[in-house]
């Protein structure tokens, strides 16, 4: 691995009830000397606080020490962008459990290598759920999400004479939603 100077380490879990104790101690057990953690979805960037604060601070020298880099990313793009983000200001990244460490040239390479295949990886399982769902639904047991607008009482509400955008205002919902529910009930006034 890389022997620069500070070493700092990001744990990530996925959802709340999983512990990122033993991503804390192997980072630590490598020499990273300050650990951020946080709980969240791996697939974007976006929502992932302590990440984006190591990338704004992280200095020239400096490595970014994660256990696995599916920990760090799970999309190639997301990983280049981590990378680039790192080699901009002369920082580099490492992975305690893969001989990854981008400040060598073979580490680099094997780094690439594993980015497809986490992103290979995330989209078989988007595969999968698909072909699932699809299953299902020609079962007839697969109903999809529920609905979280109460479309008869969007319909109560037009017949009872207001008018769309009044019903979007109190509801909390678009105008074309009170629109959609008026067309499955043509007979509804039309208060525009």
């Amino acid at each position: 691995m890389n022997s620069s100077t500070a070493r700092i380490g990001y744990a990530r879990v996925s959802t709340a009830d999983q512990s990122p104790d033993a991503q804390v101690s192997a980072l630590e057990a490598a020499g990273c000397t300050m650990v951020r953690t946080e709980t969240g979805d791996g697939t974007t960037l976006a929502g992932r606080p302590e990440l984006q604060t190591i990338l704004a601070f992280i200095h020239a020298g400096e490595t970014l020490v994660v256990t696995r880099i599916d920990r760090l990313a799970r999309s190639l793009r997301d990983l280049q962008v981590i990378v680039a983000t790192l080699k901009d200001k002369g920082a580099h990244l490492a992975a305690t459990e893969q001989p990854v460490d981008t400040s060598t040239a073979a580490g680099k390479a094997f780094f690439d290598m594993l980015g497809v295949f986490a992103e290979f990886e995330t989209n078989l399982r988007r595969e999968r759920q698909a072909e699932g769902i699809a299953a299902a639904r020609q079962r007839g047991v697969y109903r999809g999400r529920p609905p979280r607008i109460d479309m008869e009482a969007v319909r109560e509400r037009l017949a009872g004479g207001q008018s769309p955008t009044e019903i979007a205002r109190e509801m909390g919902i678009s105008r074309g939603t009170v629109y959609k529910a008026r067309a499955g009930n043509p007979g509804a006034p039309r208060a525009d």
